[in-house]
């Protein structure tokens, strides 16, 4: 598909997780230039941010509003839990209310020792400049991996994330070391659920000194929980590739 650019996809068996997920990976247009390397965006719940979002990336691209960069959709191939998708598990740190949450540090593991590795042999990838995006539950992963392995990532963009579950993990745990760009959104027509969680996530971090990350949080007018994706994506990749020049 011409937006998607000859997207290839890929299923992937991963060792840590011990079963496959499908990997949708989109090239830019300039790849394969000698001697250059790319930043790589990580989409989660890539199955459907993946078409919406890797599309919409290549307006943005027009636009000179962000670089150029590879897109790599992480995805399950089903939406429900007893067809395969279990990312109510993968993206959550526990919760006394949900007994399947609290895989996340094993999805980072699969991160960080089978996918990041994966796709920097494969591809010309910046492993300098790897930035992860997710929304909702999605949300959380990414700042669970902020606050628990900053240097994993060079930029994390978290829209919505649902914390309603397990809030105080979440105000309490603070990484040691100090690495890497957080940008952390919340549309403010969003269910209260959602909505009130995110924001006390915020207001938490924001009253800190010396903070572990450099945050930037921005509310999304006029959006709920699904619509303000696209927006947290432009957004936030603007702000993390402020001050450089497109190419």
């Amino acid at each position: 598909m011409q937006g998607l650019n000859n997207a290839s996809h890929e299923v992937f068996l991963s060792e840590t997780l011990g079963r496959e997920l499908h990997l949708f990976i989109r090239l830019p247009e300039s790849y394969g230039t000698a001697g250059e390397t790319s930043p790589v965006l990580y989409l989660l719940d890539g199955g459907h941010t993946f078409p919406m979002l890797a599309s919409y990336y290549r307006y943005l691209v027009f636009a000179e509003e962000i670089p150029e960069m590879i897109i790599v959709g992480i995805g399950y191939g089903a939406d429900g839990f007893n067809d395969g998708n279990t990312r109510g598990a993968d993206f959550t740190a526990p919760s006394p209310e949900r007994a399947h949450f609290g895989g996340a540090g094993k999805f980072q593991a699969f991160f960080r020792d089978e996918l990041l590795p994966h796709i920097e042999t494969l591809y010309t990838a910046d492993p300098e400049r790897r930035i992860i995006f997710g929304q909702s539950l999605g949300g959380q992963f990414v700042l669970y991996s902020a606050q628990t392995d900053p240097e994993l990532f060079w930029g994390r963009i978290a829209s919505n994330p649902a914390l309603h579950r397990n809030l105080p993990f979440f105000l309490s745990v603070r990484p040691a070391n100090a690495s890497g760009k957080l940008f952390v959104s919340s549309a403010a027509e969003d269910e209260p659920q959602f909505r009130e969680p995110a924001i006390a996530w915020i207001k938490h971090w924001t009253a800190e000194v010396n903070l572990p990350w450099k945050l930037k949080t921005l509310s999304i007018p006029g959006h709920g929980h699904f619509s303000a994706a696209p927006e947290a994506l432009r957004q936030g990749l603007k702000w993390l590739f402020e001050g450089e020049r497109p190419r």
